[in-house]
């Protein structure tokens, strides 16, 4: 396949012209309240980095290996797996849930689940309710990353979408550093609490959202899907024009996810001996343009997980252990250095998604990727040939720099990218396909890794050097750029005729300029 995709999907005039350029996030109440339960939302993802980040940082505390007996080998790969393998558990519900009872709902269940799975993580008395508290705090995740990023998407105001939906996954930093930090400071207790406090800390993302969850706005997409157009288009004017129904933008938005739903629905409607072609598991891969999405989604995924990467996230005490930087207090001071790093870098490139585009944020990262992954891997055979100190300090300044290019999209934009790239009929069944290839890949990481890194020590980083080479190659053919369009207008790329449907019914609205329609209004106030 050609580059040529990337290059003849240029940027939609479709509703730029439509904004009201006096309405801000920052001055528009209504925005305001909006953003502020779109955090709630994004949290989501603050609770799985702060889990990824604990099981790192509790395996450098001398208090949590003695109170479970040290765990080595296969315990320790399944203490890491087991909250990946609760979230298979519950991949097979998201989707349904997210998409039958609604967005809300299903982050209330999750969350429902994870406040049960911190509190038997924080008071249990062995191994196996520790090994059960993650099985939880897993399955619990599953269902709510699936329906809360989609509700960020769906819902957010279409100047802001783009950076909303690439700060969900950016958070994971956030709660990445308060687990480091956290674990920091409580590793100076020299008993057991030393562990429980971060324990119980996990909770604390999922309380807000068990009591506040329902003050947030329902998904107009869902809503439209089930027939409720007036409480989406309530919805939308309320939150994107203060309550005006009749604004431009909003009567454009309106009018594209009536027209994005509609296409689905009779396309559904003419298939039905294909057994609901474009809303079952198989419309997933049952036309070209599907085909391609799941290839995109897929790969991303997968390469968000085995850049090298999953080394430093899950096992960064074994990489330093090779490198001869053994002491708890220095491993937990970089892991905590090393979090608010990634924090900058990943927020820095969110807000520059419409700016720079996808297409070169994924490119850019992958090649710098390739380059540092490519040093580090240099400086740990020295180390680990000639013990050589500058090569192990160099290891620490690599593993900082090849994170840097990691963030600047395989933080941001694997999410973002995933969901605005699918229509809404599939979006909650492609992004479990998406979420469930993180879970297997970090699954074959958490207990390949510690296993390579035993027996062939610097050697398993050559292997990681190649695949970030394949990765750079796919991304350079594969990615379409996305920026500026609608959220529906994003996903129809991928198929032309329903592109060009969502135009024509939006046609009549996008004629209207905004300060055309507010002279309008003005006027016809003047003659009242």
């Amino acid at each position: 396949m050609a580059v040529g995709p990337a290059a003849t999907t240029g940027p939609s005039e479709g509703f730029q012209h439509l904004v009201d350029p006096n309405r801000k996030w920052y001055s528009n109440r209504r925005l305001i309240v909006l953003h502020a339960w779109l955090v709630l939302l994004l949290i989501t993802s603050s609770t799985n980095g702060y889990d990824g980040s604990l099981m790192n940082s509790l395996q450098s505390m001398n208090t949590w290996k003695d109170f479970f007996n040290n765990p080595q080998g296969g315990t320790l790969g399944l203490l890491n797996a087991i909250q990946n393998i609760g979230s298979l558990a519950g991949y097979p519900f998201a989707p349904y849930l997210s998409d039958g009872i609604g967005r809300r709902p299903s982050i209330w269940i999750g969350a429902v689940f994870m406040l049960a799975g911190a509190a038997l993580q924080t008071g249990c008395m062995n191994i196996n309710q520790f090994i059960g508290a993650r099985f939880l705090l897993g399955f619990g995740l599953s269902i709510a990353s699936n329906a809360a990023p989609m509700l960020v998407t769906e819902v957010a105001y279409p100047t802001y979408r783009p950076q909303f939906s690439s700060l969900y996954n950016t958070l994971w930093y956030s709660g990445n550093i308060i687990a480091s930090w956290t674990a920091f400071g409580t590793s100076k207790i020299s008993n057991e609490w030393s562990w429980r406090i971060p324990s119980l800390l996990q909770a604390i993302p999922s309380v807000f959202q068990f009591f506040l969850i329902w003050f947030v706005p329902e998904s107009p997409r869902w809503l439209v899907s089930k027939g409720k157009d007036s409480q989406a288009l309530r919805i939308l004017a309320y939150y994107h024009a203060d309550g005006d129904d009749q604004d431009p933008l909003v009567q454009y938005e309106f009018e594209e996810i009536k027209t994005a739903i509609r296409i689905d629905q009779e396309s559904d409607q003419a298939n039905q001996t294909t057994a609901k072609k474009n809303v079952g598991w198989k419309a997933l891969v049952a036309t070209k343009g599907n085909r391609k999405r799941m290839l995109i989604i897929v790969a991303i995924a997968w390469f968000s997980q085995w850049s090298g990467n999953g080394l430093v996230s899950y096992y960064l005490n074994k990489v330093f252990d090779t490198i001869g930087i053994t002491d708890t207090s220095i491993q937990l001071l970089i892991t905590g250095i090393l979090a608010i790093w990634n924090l900058f870098w990943a927020v820095f490139a969110s807000f520059q998604v419409d700016r720079w585009g996808r297409r070169f944020l994924f490119i850019t990262s992958a090649v710098g990727m390739l380059v540092f992954f490519t040093l580090q891997t240099v400086c740990s055979a020295q180390y680990a040939i000639h013990q050589t100190q500058a090569a192990a300090h160099a290891v620490i300044a690599f593993i900082f720099l090849f994170y840097a290019f990691y963030d600047l999209a395989f933080t941001p934009l694997i999410v973002s990218y995933t969901l605005e790239i699918l229509p809404y009929s599939l979006r909650a069944k492609g992004f479990n396909v998406f979420n469930l290839t993180i879970s297997i890949a970090l699954i074959f990481n958490q207990y390949v890794n510690p296993i390579a890194l035993k027996n062939i020590g610097w050697k398993y980083y050559i292997v990681y050097c190649a695949w970030i080479a394949f990765e750079v190659v796919f991304l350079w053919f594969f990615i379409v750029e996305t920026k500026n369009r609608t959220l529906e207008e994003t996903a129809a790329l991928f198929d032309g005729e329903d592109l060009q449907q969502i135009h024509q019914a939006t046609a009549r609205v996008s004629e209207v300029r905004h300060e055309d329609y507010d002279e309008k209004s003005s006027d016809a106030e003047l003659k009242v």
